[in-house]
């Protein structure tokens, strides 16, 4: 066997070593859940919430951190990260609470010490937990906007498909999970390797209701394009927010949510008009 065929044969096998790799502990390179359980009262804005057990369709029981609106009649129902947890998560909620409005924020099985190991089945069956508990609790379909960022937007999206709620903002989109792999791992046929895949590129053009998206320009986590491309997919009424200088976790900091409390002052007017359409 001459050099350049073992050479093609050892190139060769390294790439079908790590293309398995990829296949068998791709859910490795999805989810990184933080470890262990952090108390309502172990944050800054932890006086504010207040635990919510939920119980899900296959039996496990979960916790989110709920504050009850006070001034606005909305609740936002938060969808974090791959490798948020509840309590870094808490951090962004302080200006929707001052301005009265309710806010869920939602925590996945295997995350910040919950059982279970995180899956996208098993994440929608989490956020439909919490949805419905929340429902159950007085709170109306209708008055709720789901929120996602990074992750939590394909599961933000598959709620708006199952849930007539009031809006939709997605922070950091993606169009699928399947084509972030592809982005990621270009020499492997990754886009059809991809177990959990997070379509909203196929769910969004399906929805009705009003939907702020917002991509910061220097992330490099999820190109800005990703969110572009989804944007363009959605109905009307729908605004996207492009910022620049803002990478994948710092869009809190810039203008975004001041952005986001005057979308969710104009909401009403915008679900209004959708209705008369």
């Amino acid at each position: 066997m001459t050099m350049l065929w073992k050479n093609i044969l050892w190139i060769a096998g390294i790439y079908i070593v790590a293309l398995l790799g990829i296949y068998f502990f791709q859910r490795s390179f999805l989810y990184f859940p933080p470890q262990g359980y952090v108390s309502v009262y172990a944050v800054g804005t932890g006086k504010s919430f207040t635990e919510m057990p939920v119980k899900t369709e296959d039996g496990l029981e979960l916790k989110g951190w709920y504050v009850p609106a006070t001034k606005k009649s909305l609740t936002l129902v938060f969808f974090h990260g791959s490798g948020d947890g509840l309590r870094t998560a808490s951090v962004i909620t302080a200006p929707y609470i001052a301005a009265g409005y309710g806010f869920l924020l939602t925590e996945y099985r295997g995350y910040s010490g919950m059982p279970g190991s995180p899956s996208e089945e098993g994440l929608y069956t989490d956020a439909r937990a919490y949805i419905k508990t929340l429902i159950a609790s007085g709170v109306k379909e209708e008055d709720i906007v789901l929120f996602g960022h990074s992750l939590g937007t394909g599961v933000a999206v598959q709620m708006a498909s199952e849930f007539h709620v009031h809006g939709l903002i997605l922070l950091a989109p993606y169009m699928s999970i399947a084509k972030m792999a592809q982005i990621r791992f270009p020499i492997f046929p990754a886009e059809y390797l991809v177990k959990d895949r997070y379509e909203s590129f196929k769910k969004i053009p399906n929805l009705h209701l009003p939907i702020l998206m917002a991509n910061g320009g220097k992330d490099m986590i999820i190109p800005p394009s990703q969110g572009q491309q989804l944007f363009a997919l959605a109905n009307e009424p729908k605004q996207f927010l492009f910022v620049p200088e803002a990478g994948h976790v710092d869009l809190f900091d810039s203008n975004f949510v001041n952005v986001s409390l005057k979308w969710l002052e104009e909401l009403p007017n915008a679900a209004t008009n959708l209705e008369k359409q």
